[in-house]
């Protein structure tokens, strides 16, 4: 196992590009079991997850391959299973997104039910919903999700839930619906810029849809898919990730293939504390001098701030002047950060699904724990703004969501490097 040493202190300067959206590729990935023939899907990183993915589709029958230029092609070998082991599913809940295209593909799906999440209770309640409405038999036994259908049917279906829309829920709705017979409305869809993108997939191949990206999805079933070739979105955490690295040093940055429309919520957080933002052909460029004003934040489904920035701005709201607070609306539960954030000198209060962060006038190098994938991401920006050495622990969660992350931020001047854990 890796850690992560940094000695901060550093503005970043310099350009780094966006790598392709990790959760606009993984259900996309999935969605390939709904089509004929072979699949090139292109933009895609090299993560963890998708290292995941990619084993999942081959327990599932599918020839699945990266090719020199990055690209990943997938064809179905042999489509007679249809099962998810627990044993993948426990290293990445996005492995849910199988469940929609084999229901409707080979009208049987047995997906693990997926456990206990570091964010909190995540039931699937709204895909079950979801695919009930179009007709599936779903049962749970021995800790599987046993889904079946001889052919599934349009219907319309509500997938709110207590916060919010679920973007997974309806991803995997979406993706039976296309193949059912008749019209699928999908209210309440989740409007994140990954959905639409899964939706721009599915049209690719055949998959008749209106209204992606907007709370009402309408989905005419078509008889069959063809394969096809497509190139996912820009990763917009990762590129959030960016800004607030290069704003909390106190940089100038260039993130190249950002897409400023899919990052309105934290353009306008970043503004509002004072950080100077430009949009440059096609890229955005993050330019700070000095503290940063203190802000409120609330995560919201999209257009909202997003939950996967949460724990990053909060590394900035650190340092910041004056008092911030954050309140999560998506995991009321996602702030185990705050402790190992605490370690660093960092002055935070939690009440109830809020954060208090009080603004100090440096963070101090410290051996810190990470817990989850975003929450790493918040510990290696404090420690580039820390004084002395910042080391980081357990970053496999890092490797599940940002490619060599040490290397790029290198490349933009940072004192960071990656080495084995002492045994």
């Amino acid at each position: 196992m890796d850690k992560i040493v940094i000695q901060g202190g550093v503005p970043l300067k310099g350009t780094v590009p966006v790598r392709g959206a990790k959760n606009a590729a993984l259900p996309i990935l999935f969605a390939t079991l709904l089509g004929r023939g072979r699949s090139v899907i292109k933009g895609v990183p090299y993560l963890r997850d998708i290292n995941s993915a990619i084993l999942i589709l081959r327990e599932l029958g599918m020839t699945c391959e990266r090719r020199k230029d990055g690209a990943i092609e997938v064809e179905a070998d042999d489509d007679s299973r249809f099962t998810v082991p627990w044993e993948q599913m426990r290293k990445m809940r996005a492995s849910i997104c199988a469940l929609g295209p084999l229901l409707a593909r080979r009208r049987r799906a047995r997906v693990s039910q997926p456990g206990g999440c570091v964010l909190g209770v995540r039931p699937i309640d709204l895909h079950l919903k979801g695919l009930s409405a179009l007709g599936a038999d779903i049962r749970n036994e021995h800790g599987f999700i046993d889904a079946r259908a001889e052919r599934l049917r349009g219907s319309t279906v509500f997938l709110g839930g207590p916060f919010g829309s679920s973007v997974l829920g309806t991803a995997n709705t979406l993706m039976a619906a296309v193949l059912a017979k008749g019209t699928t409305v999908i209210e309440c869809a989740a409007c994140e810029p990954e959905v639409a993108d899964l939706a721009g997939f599915l049209s690719a191949m055949g998959a008749k849809i209106r209204g992606a990206g907007t709370p009402r999805m309408e989905v005419e079933g078509v008889e069959d898919l063809e394969c096809c070739e497509y190139t996912i979105i820009p990763d917009r955490i990762e590129a959030g990730t960016f800004m607030i690295a290069a704003a909390l040093t106190g940089g100038d940055v260039i993130i190249e293939g950002a897409k400023p429309d899919h990052l309105a919520a934290l353009i306008d957080v970043m503004q509002q504390m004072g950080v100077q933002l430009s949009i440059e052909d096609g890229s955005i460029r993050v330019r700070s001098r000095g503290p940063a004003n203190s802000v409120d934040v609330t995560t919201l489904p999209y257009p909202g701030y997003p939950t996967d920035l949460q724990a990053q701005i909060m590394a900035y709201l650190s340092v910041a002047n004056g008092i911030g607070v954050i309140t999560e609306k998506i995991y009321p539960d996602r702030f185990i950060h705050i402790a190992e954030l605490a370690r660093m000198g960092a002055r935070i209060r939690k009440e109830g699904p809020s954060a208090i962060i009080t603004g100090v006038k440096k963070l101090s190098g410290a051996q810190v724990m990470a817990s989850d994938l975003r929450a790493s991401a918040s510990l290696l920006l404090a420690g580039l703004v820390a004084s002395g050495l910042t080391e980081v622990h357990r970053i496999y969660h890092l490797d599940r969501g940002y490619e060599r992350i040490e290397e790029r931020l290198g490349s933009l001047g940072a004192m960071i490097r990656r080495e084995p854990e002492e045994e």
